[in-house]
């Protein structure tokens, strides 16, 4: 089979691209190499056999070419980071929402499934309004969803979800009514925090693997907030094992929404990350400043769905990933130097 790959030159469409490579499929990534990790990560997943069309979620014919003849497509490309979205919200629009229409519009002309990557941010400053209990290195829920996480029917009809939320909500809804209306195989995994090497974290998106990075180099790490924020992290290894699990059995799959995430069995704060990072590198320097706008203090996600359907669950606990992440990032310190 050949598929499309949305984005697949970042983070996530990197690791999925060269898994499915090693698989015997072929890859066209389709994306505007306007991150660094993209540009980093092109001219490998070329060599690697990949074909490259640069182009905008935005121009909907040069979408509907790179469509066809494919046997489905994954759709990661997305404006990710809230800061940027808060400043520039019609380009976060523009790619985040228009760009997944012309996704589904594509895929509808040429009858094939979708994958897409939404976001926990689609519930908004719901999740603030949950009460919470607070230790020594984490802050974490205090009512009937502790030790579960956030289900997929948790409300998302709030303000405050940031241009960002939004626009990925937008698109959420999009690929779910595509699956209902049209009858096109479509699943939205809402993630949470995912790590992983060809990873290239900052402060706005990526924030394991922005501080390895920055561990690992000697640099400051900036905290905002106490750092007992609390994020159900998933290593890069186990989203690729899903995304494989919804393409083999996307007739089960379609039509539904998962939460993705590392689930209550793989929870970590920024103290704790940083005290792991102490063990490996020594002496961390941090610095502390005001919490931002719509930082949620704690979420994680209820992904009892995925497993049931699809026999998902995560197999790399935060300590093993992170692990992971420090060997990368030592053995290519000259790319982020």
């Amino acid at each position: 089979m050949d598929v499309l790959v949305t984005g697949g030159a970042g983070f996530v469409g990197a690791n999925l691209t060269s898994h499915l490579l090693r698989k015997g499929y072929g890859v066209t990534i389709y994306d505007n190499l306007s991150r660094l990790s993209a540009q980093k990560n092109i001219n490998m997943l070329k060599a690697e056999g990949a074909r490259f069309l640069k182009g905008e979620m935005s121009d909907s014919e040069a979408i509907n070419k790179a469509a066809q003849g494919k046997g489905a497509i994954f759709h990661l490309a997305a404006q990710v980071a809230v800061t940027t979205s808060v400043t520039d919200p019609r380009t976060d629009f523009e790619i985040n929402a228009l760009g997944t229409f012309n996704i589904m519009e594509a895929a509808r002309a040429a009858k094939i499934p979708v994958i897409y990557t939404s976001t926990n941010k689609v519930y908004g400053d719901n999740v603030n309004s949950i009460p919470l209990s607070e230790g020594a290195k984490r802050y974490d829920f205090s009512n009937a969803l502790k030790g579960l996480g956030i289900p997929e029917d948790f409300p998302i009809d709030a303000v405050e979800h940031t241009p960002y939320g939004v626009s990925k909500l937008v698109g959420d809804l999009y690929v779910r009514d595509y699956a209902a209306v049209y009858g096109v195989p479509a699943v939205v995994n809402r993630m949470s925090c995912i790590y992983g090497m060809r990873q290239y974290g900052n402060e706005d998106q990526g924030w394991v693997a922005h501080f390895v990075i920055s561990a690992a180099l000697g640099k400051k790490i900036n905290i905002y907030g106490s750092g007992k924020q609390v994020r159900d992290v998933l290593f890069i290894d186990d989203l690729v094992r899903l995304f494989d699990a919804e393409l083999d059995d996307i007739d089960k799959a379609s039509g539904n929404v998962f939460n993705i995430g590392g689930g209550p069995s793989n929870l970590m704060s920024l103290l704790e990350l940083l005290g792991m990072l102490k063990e490996r590198y020594g002496k961390i320097v941090t610095e502390y400043h005001d919490w931002r706008p719509a930082d949620q203090k704690v979420y994680y996600s209820d992904i009892r769905k995925a497993g049931r359907i699809l026999g998902w669950k995560p197999e790399f606990s935060p300590r093993r990933g992170v692990s992971s992440l420090c060997d990368w990032v030592d053995e290519n310190k000259a790319m982020f130097s």
